[in-house]
């Protein structure tokens, strides 16, 4: 089963690039791909999701918010894969 992440972003914002580029080894390392999603193209997700960029979700499972939670992100790989 193939894993696919979304990171709600916008492309001015610092800590979404800081998260994009944290978030690739461990993408890399559980063969997970990346979906970067700008929240303001999107307004129900900015409406959701506006102060909490950027945003790493399962699904509709929030991983973490602002900065990448790398330990919670492995851990929540390693049980659903």
């Amino acid at each position: 089963m193939a894993i696919e992440l979304k990171l709600l972003s916008r492309s001015y914002c610092h800590l979404c690039h800081d998260m994009e580029v944290a978030l690739a080894p461990i993408a890399a390392e559980f063969a997970a791909t990346v979906l970067v999603i700008d929240v303001d193209a999107y307004p129900e997700l900015e409406a959701r999701y506006d102060e909490l960029v950027p945003v790493l979700l399962h699904g509709e499972v929030e991983l973490c918010h602002y900065f990448l939670d790398a330990p919670k992100v492995r851990e929540y790989l390693t049980k659903i894969r």
